[in-house]
């Protein structure tokens, strides 16, 4: 599928998905937030893919909201739901990374910020260049952070860090966004992308089904409480334990052999799960 501004690449059982705009450090604007998103389905359709990379072209990895709108950059928005105006025959432009069954992994090769930095946070795992600026730039812009960031790094960082990054709008070097829990791990920016794609191959050995399940439960259990995960799990391991991919995985344990998992992400859920989906 063609794309303007990102690029699309499957190899291996990892797609990998570009930011392409490297002449404007790959500044978001509406044609890429509608290309992830479709993007991002389309990886969640394709059994072939079990695990997904996000990275950026070039020495940044975004730079955040284009601005070439001007003062007039983040106007323009529903105020009741916050949503742009979609032009007839735009792509899918609503499905984040935390929606979809496979696992995905920011590669955050260079510079992260606004949004940059917001939308690598609906990812499950970010892996950082030690020396790229991050910066939750918004209320130095004169709006807010987005996408549940008010949620999310505060469950990585803790109350008090996420309100001195989402409050000041201050700048970090990836060394420190390690420290502080938004990335896993700070590399050599050279080393980011080829040590994410390292982690993205270790899930060809994870059976599929399971691994969607248990994204599932681990983005519900950011508003869930023990009790309430409890309940939640007990039904859906039991669905688990009586499927095929339980029978391979300890057959393939005993025989010392790689499994061969039968069940597909996208299309085998246990029916708790998929009345929720539809």
């Amino acid at each position: 599928m063609a794309y303007e501004a990102i690029l699309l690449d499957v190899k291996d059982g990892v797609a990998t998905i570009t930011l392409n705009r490297p002449e404007r450090m790959n500044a978001w604007n509406a044609t890429m937030a509608s290309e992830l998103g479709d993007a991002m389905a389309a990886c969640n359709d394709n059994d072939e893919v079990r695990a997904v990379v996000l990275t950026g072209a070039g020495r940044a990895f975004c730079a955040g909201a284009d601005l070439g709108g001007g003062d007039r950059t983040f106007a323009g928005r529903d105020r009741e739901t916050g949503e742009r105006p979609r032009p007839a025959g735009e792509r899918r432009q609503d499905v984040l990374p935390f929606q979809i069954d496979k696992p995905v992994i920011a590669a955050i090769n260079g510079h992260a910020v606004g949004v940059g930095i917001t939308y690598p946070m609906t990812c499950d795992i970010r892996i950082v260049a030690e020396d790229a600026k991050i910066q939750f730039a918004f209320v130095r812009r004169g709006v807010i952070p987005e996408l549940a960031s008010h949620v999310i790094v505060q469950r990585v960082a803790g109350f008090s860090n996420a309100a001195d990054l989402l409050l000041s709008g201050r700048m970090i070097r990836g060394s420190e966004a390690a420290e502080l829990g938004i990335a896993s791990q700070a590399l050599p920016a050279a080393e980011v992308l080829p040590a994410a794609i390292e982690k993205a191959r270790e899930y060809r050995l994870a059976a599929p089904a399971s691994v969607a399940i248990s994204k599932r439960l681990l983005w519900e259990g950011v508003n869930s409480s023990v009790p309430d995960m409890l309940q939640r799990e007990g039904p859906l391991f039991a669905w688990t334990g009586g499927q095929a991919d339980a029978r391979e995985g300890v057959l393939s344990f005993l025989e010392k052999r790689d499994p061969d998992w039968k069940l597909s992400a996208a299309r085998d859920k246990p029916e708790r799960l998929a009345k929720r989906d539809a």
